[in-house]
């Protein structure tokens, strides 16, 4: 029998061989990259409780091994121009056999965690395979990359990124905004023996930079501090490593200048795919190859990981109707997902003065209104009680 084809490494491309794999089913999965590549970067710190729900179906005590390793803080915490709207404390989550509600690490160690229970399961990895060319037709697909090898696969599983080679080939349109400005995300090591409140911090206008709005966020060994730009700020002023270091002692304190692992920018890209899979139903896109959203919510990754738990159900089921119901099903979760990011922006990066004015007074009322310092807490992440029932409650 064919194996199946997943193109792509990243974390959704290797949740989607980690499934499908638990379904029984031979895997390959194609890297562009070399086997030994280095994955720096910003990228997704949140996994949440539905997505260690769904990699520990796929592997029992995966989620164990992630949540052993990640840190699940307590506070969050909201400001407006320095002061604070809102607190709350919760108890620690149930330890095992429950999960807790997230847990916060670095996209390059839940990465390493995914592939290792990858190689436990028997995923053939190939490296160095970048793909150019896709064709699908009704009895299965080929791949064939630009050194000329070629591999053919009853299905492929497309995890190949907001670029995707695979989207492409196959003539499929990306859809929706593409928004002004951009937002700055910086990874940060701890400094030892001064580490700083293991708590998630919102402050919006924060005085230290302009009242640009800023959230911190720890992860294990450190923390992530996103700055939300205006549309007519320069990368060069708040988007360089050198105006980074200038910047953060105004928002985390002295002394982590030099403690920078990372700096990205991100454009407000909200975007679905017309379609998850192709007229054959042949290949499946999850992840950035199917959609993109601003870095609101966390719905990016746990998303595409929900993708990927949908797309190996259907592939092991084996029937073009099961493919079809996959791409309606996970189209609606992009869908629902692209909207709640917008809400999320708009609040953000208000066009109206009524929305800014709101939030003003809401500040001002909340020592006095509770709901409304828990208002502007829960409005920068977008709605989730909406969220389509699929794989993956809110995603």
């Amino acid at each position: 029998m064919n194996p199946v084809l997943v193109v792509g490494a990243g974390p959704v491309g290797l949740a989607a061989a980690l499934g499908l794999r638990a379904h029984g089913l031979d895997v390959m999965l194609l890297e562009a990259d070399p086997k030994g590549r280095e994955r720096p970067g910003s990228r997704a710190l949140f996994v949440h409780g539905e997505t260690l729900g769904l990699l520990d179906g796929m592997q029992p005590g995966l989620a164990a091994e992630i949540t052993s390793y990640g840190q699940t803080w307590h506070t969050k915490r909201t400001l407006y121009r320095g002061r604070e709207v809102y607190s709350r404390t919760f108890p620690p989550s149930p330890r095992p056999p429950g999960l807790p509600a997230f847990t916060s690490l670095r996209q390059v160690d839940t990465e390493r965690f995914l592939r290792a229970a990858c190689e436990r399961a028997g995923v053939e990895f190939v490296w160095d395979a970048r793909v150019t060319a896709v064709r699908s037709k009704r009895s299965g697909v080929t791949l064939t990359a630009e050194d000329g090898r070629t591999w053919t696969g009853a299905y492929a599983v497309a995890a190949d990124g907001a670029r995707s080679t695979v989207r492409r080939e196959l003539g499929i349109a990306m859809e929706g905004t593409h928004g002004r400005g951009f937002h700055v995300v910086v990874d940060v090591a701890d400094v030892p023996g001064a580490e700083l409140p293991l708590e998630r911090v919102f402050h919006y206008e924060h005085p230290g930079v302009g009242g640009r709005s800023v959230m911190r966020v720890p992860f294990t060994g450190g923390f992530q501090v996103d700055l939300q730009c205006r549309d007519d700020d320069a990368q060069e002023e708040y988007g360089t490593e050198e105006a980074v270091r200038r910047r953060l002692p105004a928002v985390v304190g002295a002394g982590y200048g030099e403690r920078v692992l990372w700096v990205s920018t991100y454009r407000f890209l909200r975007k679905v795919a017309a379609s998850f899979t192709d007229p054959h139903r042949r290949v499946l896109l999850v992840g950035e190859a199917a959609h993109l959203f601003p870095p609101f919510g966390a719905r990016g990754m746990n998303s595409g990981i929900a993708d990927a738990a949908t797309a190996a159900k259907a592939v092991a089921a084996g029937t073009a109707e099961a493919v079809a119901e996959f791409a309606e099903v996970r189209c609606a979760a992009g869908l629902f997902n692209s909207a709640a990011a917008g809400t999320a922006l708009d609040h953000l990066r208000p066009r109206r003065r009524t929305v800014r004015g709101k939030q003003r007074v809401a500040a001002a009322l909340a020592p006095v209104l509770p709901w409304c310092g828990a208002w502007l807490e829960h409005a920068p992440y977008g709605p989730r009680h909406d969220a389509p029932a699929v794989a993956g409650r809110k995603y």
